[in-house]
């Protein structure tokens, strides 16, 4: 909690209002869209809310046949902070990709999910990928992914999939904290438990990309300024809690 100096100027965290978006009972606010199926349908039951969590849970599949799901909040953002707790628990469904184990992800800069085709995988979109150890190997967290999209680093553009980023790898099922601060179609920043371990900027269509077709207004300028937030179902239980959002504008 902040307090206030004798000059009248408030600490930091007392001018920072952040905003829950997730109420620990139950999905209001949030839409899910899972590959094969119409917006709004949950499939299986996957993203619930129990013990006040927000869970990724496959108790109810036999194998993943490609349902990739995703949970979207109910309005876009620009400039804003994001943060959240997660862990990974259980193990990987079966029938799903190698490289999906302990794979999870914040989305943003995010086309609607009433805008992406019924098969489709991914939302167009930015990703703060979220990873877990195998027990053995470095495996970073907070990696930079993007799903129709490019970025800069350093003044270069990067086409890449994925850029890892400097995190430490954490293993088992322990919560970690991740934060990304977005700043429309400037610089963006990610954070591990408190640390910046990545930083990039001009998130960007990629007009190869045949998902971005009706997305690109202009080609002529191709970044991207704001869009949705969405949660990952890719195959790996996980469980999230204090998901909230600081609006920077």
């Amino acid at each position: 909690m902040g307090f206030t100096f004798s000059d009248g100027t408030d600490t930091p965290d007392a001018q920072e209002e952040w905003i829950s978006l997730f109420n620990g009972e139950n999905l209001d606010g949030w839409t899910p869209k899972f590959t094969g199926h119409e917006v709004g349908v949950n499939f299986k039951n996957t993203f619930r809310v129990e013990d006040g969590l927000l869970k990724v849970s496959y108790e109810n599949y036999e194998t993943f046949d490609g349902k990739f799901g995703h949970l979207f909040y109910k309005q876009p953002y620009s400039k804003y902070k994001i943060r959240l707790e997660y862990r990974f628990v259980g193990e990987q469904i079966p029938g799903a990709p190698d490289w999906a184990y302990r794979n999870s992800g914040i989305k943003f800069h995010c086309q609607s999910p009433e805008s992406m085709a019924l098969d489709q995988q991914s939302p167009v979109s930015i990703e703060v990928q979220l990873l877990g150890g195998d027990g053995e190997n470095e495996r970073p967290t907070a990696n930079i992914c993007s799903m129709g999209t490019h970025i800069e680093m350093g003044g270069e553009l990067i086409t890449q999939h994925c850029t890892q980023s400097s995190s430490d790898t954490y293993h088992g099922s322990q919560w970690v904290e991740v934060e990304a601060e977005v700043n429309g179609s400037d610089i963006i920043k990610h954070y591990v438990n408190g640390e910046e371990v990545l930083a990039y900027s001009e998130p960007q269509y990629d007009p190869s990309d045949a998902n971005t077709e009706n997305l690109i207004t202009d080609p002529d300028n191709l970044l991207i300024e704001d869009g949705y937030i969405a949660l990952q179902a890719e195959s790996h239980p996980v469980h999230f809690r204090n998901i909230e959002l600081l609006p920077l504008e």
